[in-house]
């Protein structure tokens, strides 16, 4: 990078993190900070949410998934369609209603507080950790630009966005997510023209394509029905389905987003924006991770992507396996290219021996040059046990500073900083929001009228997330690949969540007690499944919300409870202040045509009034109207017996929800 690519990477930072805390300097109340005005149209809306799932990861992690596997791993976006279907028609609603600020505040007053408690706690759990593995991403970047070593970068990133997201809030999330998903956009494109406009001549997108599928990059689909595959049709239309509910449906950083639409119509057209664009999407930036595989395949790629790495060993006292082991390299390189080339010429002049024969030798090159790499990182290891071997997340960056011009490179380097930053954000702004909406304010309900202090707890809750992101993202570079890392948290965590969920929107009657136990139950079974099979992760989902599904309707069963939700105790809970079990009695002395029920507590009082149906009063009119017609002592008798049918008899009292409620006829 020269001073241009600093200039531009600096200004675009800055003009971004000022632009989001000018518009947003006014904000005081809670409502605001958390949940924005609530008058986002939907294109604000599908590129906030696109914005939150796509960070610096998707452009860095991605592309790398592309060079090492091929585009197989769009198959695990197959249920996201569908899955945002669902989310307009039954999730959205839900939570538009009762105008709650969490999805998490919703499970409390369907059930109890302790299941509202559970769901925002694994949320919490997942979503920290994630966050902690996705700040890891921005520091790859400048790990590789200056060469600084990774864990100070990680520290020094995650104090940036720690200080961005408390200055901001909600609504400079969603302010600053649609400038930079343009961005985002055109630097994508402008990588995607350079990369074509460097592959050999004679080469082109065809030729690229062709080596590519030759040598299994292409294999978009994959019908094959052995569970211990990561990445299949299934995997993708059920698990997929189930991980991309539980994300968009239960996942705070994203309800976040979209509950804080102008109208449910905006908020749906938003969701339906990005179930249209996600998969193009996605397909899009495995392509550049398979077209990138190709074209270090013809001008000869570095033994190991991480090069800060990779040369701060070689100059030790293990510097001649190094050496010896780059010269191999270049050999099999050298071999894979002139490879290519014959097969190219074969399969032009339509000679079928000569093409098989010439593909045959093609992989068997390709072959030789990844098992070189891999005795690669074997040298690597043997010179310091601790160094960090996984470096297809630095193939993308690799390409961008020795490829792109420069200006575009700190264009890039910065729409990727910037997209991690404004990700991080939306995470950490849902991870205090949770901490104080379902937490601190359930524990100090005194509390809730200070603004003020709501405000200040906000933000400390969302530095302390922060940091603890930072602590956990120290440690994120033990997984194979950075988006497998955040897909494989959100499979153990996220199907026991929608679980819950679920039988909240479709189990009427089964109550907090049974699908609380269940839900822990389920939990635990899915960590000893993890750590005890192997299959795909993306069945975890699936395994872990029907677990919980289950569990939920025996144990209700087995509990013996007969009442539908929500229960006594979670309609108190919908009162401020309402004990969970309150004590009822009938109020004396009332002679109107009301039933009037008293209901107190240690903290409140509650008065219940009910008034009878209109259309019970029709009906009785009309039972009368027809008894007179008949005779006046029929009437009389007639009259009383349809009024008793009805209603009790003036001064009765019944027994309903652990209430006294005394009905007075009109």
């Amino acid at each position: 990078m020269n001073v241009v690519d600093w200039v531009v990477l600096v200004g675009t930072m800055v003009g971004i993190a000022t632009y989001g805390a000018w518009r947003t300097r006014h904000i005081r109340s809670l409502n605001t900070y958390l949940r924005g005005h609530r008058s986002t149209g939907w294109g604000t809306i599908g590129l906030s949410v696109m914005a939150t799932q796509a960070s610096a990861i998707t452009y860095l992690s991605i592309p790398g998934q592309g060079f090492e596997s091929g585009i197989g791993f769009v198959q695990n976006y197959f249920g996201l369609p569908l899955a945002l279907v669902i989310v307009c028609a039954v999730f959205l609603p839900m939570y538009r209603r009762p105008g709650v600020y969490t999805a998490y505040e919703f499970l409390g007053r369907r059930f109890d507080q302790k299941t509202r408690l559970l769901g925002a706690g694994l949320f919490l759990l997942q979503r920290g950790l994630a966050t902690g593995v996705t700040i890891y991403a921005p520091a790859i970047i400048l790990s590789a630009v200056l060469g600084w070593r990774l864990d100070l970068i990680v520290v020094f990133t995650g104090l940036l966005v720690i200080l961005y997201t408390v200055m901001g809030g909600s609504e400079a999330v969603s302010l600053t997510h649609k400038w930079q998903m343009a961005v985002i956009f055109c630097g994508m494109m402008t990588a995607v023209i350079v990369l074509l406009a460097r592959l050999p001549d004679g080469l082109g997108f065809g030729g690229a394509a062709h080596v590519a599928g030759a040598l299994g990059k292409l294999n978009g689909v994959d019908v094959s029905l052995d569970p211990k595959r990561r990445y299949t049709l299934w995997t993708g239309l059920f698990g997929g389905l189930f991980l991309s509910l539980s994300y968009f449906g239960t996942d705070q950083s994203q309800v976040q987003r979209y509950i804080a639409g102008d109208s449910l119509r905006e908020s749906r057209l938003g969701l339906m924006f990005n179930a249209m664009v996600k998969i193009p999407m996605q397909f899009v930036i495995l392509l550049i991770g398979a077209l990138l595989f190709v074209f270090y395949q013809v001008i000869g790629p570095p033994v190991f992507f991480n090069q800060a790495e990779w040369q701060r060993h070689a100059r030790g006292p293990d510097a001649g396996a190094f050496v010896e082991v780059e010269a191999r390299h270049a050999v099999a390189t050298k071999d894979t290219r002139e490879a290519i080339s014959a097969w190219l010429e074969a399969r032009a002049t339509g000679d079928a021996a000569a093409e098989a024969t010439t593909r045959a030798a093609m992989v068997d090159a390709h072959r030789k040059s990844t098992a070189l790499r891999a005795e690669a990182k074997k040298v690597l290891v043997a010179a310091d046990p601790r160094a960090k071997t996984k470096d297809s997340d630095y193939v993308f960056i690799t390409f961008i500073l020795t490829q792109l011009p420069h200006g575009a490179i700190g264009l890039l380097v910065a729409v990727m900083f910037a997209a991690a930053l404004s990700s991080k954000a939306a995470e950490l702004n849902a991870l205090g929001t949770t901490t104080t909406i379902d937490f601190w304010r359930h524990l100090r309900p005194l509390a809730a009228a200070d603004e003020a202090r709501n405000v200040r707890v906000a933000k400390r809750f969302t530095a302390l997330w922060g940091v603890f992101a930072v602590a956990f993202a120290l440690f994120a570079g033990f997984a194979e690949n950075l988006i497998e890392a955040i897909n494989i948290l959100g499979s153990i965590f996220y199907g026991v969540v929608l679980g819950i969920f679920l039988v909240a929107f479709f189990l009427r009657r089964v109550g907090g007690n049974a699908v609380f136990f269940a839900a822990v139950g389920a939990q635990a079974l899915v960590i000893v499944m993890y750590f005890s099979l192997d299959i795909g992760y993306l069945w975890y989902n699936l395994i872990g919300c029907a677990a919980c599904i289950v569990l939920s309707a025996l144990l209700q069963r087995l509990l013996g409870s007969m009442a539908a939700s929500p229960s006594a105790s979670s309609r108190a809970d919908s009162f401020p202040g309402a004990s969970s079990s309150p004590r009822c009695a009938p109020r004396a002395g009332s002679r109107r045509s009301w039933a009037d029920a008293s209901c107190s507590s240690a903290t409140t009082a509650i008065t219940i009034r009910a008034r009878p149906a209109r259309s019970s009063v029709i009906a009785r009119r009309a039972s009368a109207r027809a008894s007179t017609s008949r005779s006046a002592r029929r009437f009389n008798g007639n009259s009383r017996r349809s009024t008793s049918s009805r209603s009790p008899p003036t001064g009765m009292s019944e027994r309903r929800d652990n209430c006294r409620i005394t009905w007075n006829a009109p």
